[in-house]
């Protein structure tokens, strides 16, 4: 248990620094580093927690307007989407489904750092951005990805730093806090993960803080490779972490 204990204190630790750095990617990071030895249900209810705590300490730091035209299209289709995820994960094969989203982010990642030479995507209209919305939904319910693909979405359409993060940071907070009341509900997170929750809460707080300290000194230009960056890191760590199951499966 102690072993369990400290692991899930590290996970928390750098995802919190990464999360105040960048207004999300705490399951991403943590996930990294507990798909080692965590059991997947309980990564799952720790990635989703420890994320809606992050987005809950980062309410009152929003500075950017709240959206209304992209936001609530990809609010209504989290909200169709979440159910899905949650469904899903029981039946999932969890290493396949860590192999697959780490080579994505491995690949794509690098390839979205260098969209700036590229031109933008226009601006999307409603459907778009709830797709987008039930994509992320269903990654959230499986486990926490809450802004991965709304993230290398609104980089492609040129969204400035503050513009992207405080979208994030808005539907990030509706979608992990509506996933942890469904994993509770339907009781994929139990009374016997408290102890593992009260880990977290302290491990990431004073790294959460640097993060959103250095957030606030870094350029444009710098917010955008290190989003990325933590993005690629966190696809390659899954990539690997699963990657020697995966294949042992499939012969």
């Amino acid at each position: 248990m102690d072993s369990l204990l400290t692991v899930i204190a590290i996970g928390a630790a750098v995802a919190g620094f990464v999360q105040g750095l960048s207004g999300f990617a705490f399951s991403m990071l943590a996930m990294s580093i507990w798909a080692w030895t965590v059991e997947p249900h309980l990564a799952a209810s720790s990635a989703v927690f420890g994320g809606m705590i992050g987005q809950l300490m980062a309410v009152t730091t929003i500075r950017g307007a709240f959206e209304k035209e992209v936001l609530l299209p990809l609010f209504a289709g989290a909200l169709v989407g979440i159910p899905i995820g949650v469904v899903i994960l029981p039946h999932l094969d969890t290493d396949l489904f860590k192999s697959v989203l780490g080579a994505i982010l491995a690949i794509c990642c690098p390839i979205v750092l260098f969209s700036d030479r590229l031109p933008h995507i226009g601006a999307a209209g409603r459907t778009v951005n709830g797709l987008v919305g039930g994509v992320a939904g269903v990654m959230t319910g499986i486990g926490g990805f809450t802004g991965i693909f709304p993230t290398l979405w609104y980089t492609l359409r040129g969204f400035d730093k503050q513009r992207l993060r405080a979208m994030i940071q808005w539907f990030n907070l509706t979608a992990l806090t509506t996933t942890m009341a469904v994993y509770v509900v339907s009781g994929i997170t139990t009374t016997a993960m408290l102890p593992i929750f009260a880990v977290i809460v302290p491990a990431m707080l004073i790294p959460w803080w640097l993060g959103s300290r250095l957030y606030l000194g870094i350029s444009e230009a710098a917010y955008r490779k290190v989003v990325l960056g933590f993005l690629t890191f966190a696809g390659v760590g899954m990539l690997v972490s699963s990657l020697p199951t995966t294949i042992a499966h499939l012969y």
